[in-house]
C-alpha cells in the first residue's frame, strides 16, 4: 500500500469520525410522546427533522467532494488540512466571518394586548427559529453573542432564557447568521410560519442583509457522549 493510499484511508477515518461525532452530539436525548405535543411543538419537531435531513445530505455531498479531491491531489496532506479546518468550523471552534443576515428580535404589542410584561423569548420559540434558519440555508448562527453548535442547549430558568448556559440580554436581541445567499434567507424568514409564531407570543423579528459580519467561536467545553477511544491491541 503506497503513501497516498494510506493518506486517503487516514483522512476518511478522520472525516467519518468527525461526522459521527457531530451526528451523535446533535441527537435528541428523549423523544416526546406524540399525544402530549401541541401544534407549536409539532412544528418545531418537523423543522428539526428537515434540518437533520439537510445536514446529512450536505455531509454526504461534502464527503464526495473530499473523495474527488484525494483522487486529484498529489499531496493528500493538503486535503487533510482542509478537512481538519472544516471539522473545526463545523464544531464551532473557530470565529467565522462572511456575508449574511441579522435578525433583531423585539417585543410586539398591539392595542388589544392585555397581558403583563414580556421578559424573555420562550425556549421552544428560539429552537424553532434556529431550525428554520438551518432549513433556509444558514451556515453559522450566533444568538446574542452565543455561537450555536450541535450541542447548544436552549433552556429556561427563573423566567429567563439561557443559550449555552448564558442568560440572554433584554430586548432587542440580535441573531447573526452567515449564509451563501442572504437575500434568499432574508425573504424566507420574513414570510415564514416561525415569524407568525413569534407574533403569537407577542414578539417579532426584523431581518436585514449585511455584506460582512462575524460570529464568535464557541467558548464552552464540548463533551461527546456515547463514544470512547478505541484501545490498541
Amino acid at each position: 500500500m503506497n503513501n497516498k493510499s494510506l493518506a486517503i484511508i487516514s483522512a476518511f477515518t478522520l472525516i467519518t469520525a468527525g461526522m459521527a461525532i457531530l451526528l451523535f452530539m446533535s441527537a435528541d436525548s428523549e423523544p416526546q410522546a406524540v399525544e402530549t405535543r401541541d401544534t407549536a411543538e409539532l412544528q418545531e419537531d418537523l423543522l428539526d427533522e428537515k434540518d437533520r435531513r439537510q445536514k446529512l445530505n450536505d455531509e454526504l455531498a461534502h464527503l464526495q467532494e473530499v473523495y474527488n479531491q484525494f483522487q486529484e491531489e498529489e499531496d493528500p496532506e493538503l486535503v487533510m488540512d482542509d478537512v481538519l479546518n472544516d471539522l473545526k468550523r463545523a464544531a464551532g471552534a473557530t470565529e467565522v466571518a462572511g456575508e449574511g443576515v441579522v435578525l433583531t428580535i423585539d417585543v410586539y404589542i398591539d392595542e388589544h394586548y392585555e397581558g403583563g410584561g414580556i421578559r424573555h423569548i420562550p425556549p421552544y420559540l428560539l429552537r424553532m427559529l434556529i431550525n428554520e434558519l438551518n432549513v433556509q440555508g444558514a451556515e453559522e448562527i450566533a444568538i446574542d453573542g452565543q455561537r450555536v453548535i450541535a450541542t447548544t442547549a436552549v433552556r429556561e430558568a427563573n423566567d429567563q432564557t439561557l443559550v449555552n448556559g448564558s442568560w440572554l440580554s433584554y430586548f432587542p436581541i440580535d441573531v447573526k447568521v452567515i449564509t451563501e445567499d442572504p437575500e434568499s434567507l432574508h425573504h424566507a424568514m420574513m414570510s415564514s410560519q416561525t415569524r407568525e409564531m413569534f407574533e403569537f407570543e407577542n414578539l417579532q423579528f426584523e431581518s436585514e442583509t449585511v455584506q460582512s459580519l462575524t460570529v464568535p467561536a464557541y467558548d464552552g467545553v464540548q463533551r461527546v457522549r456515547h463514544m470512547t477511544p478505541a484501545q490498541e491491541d
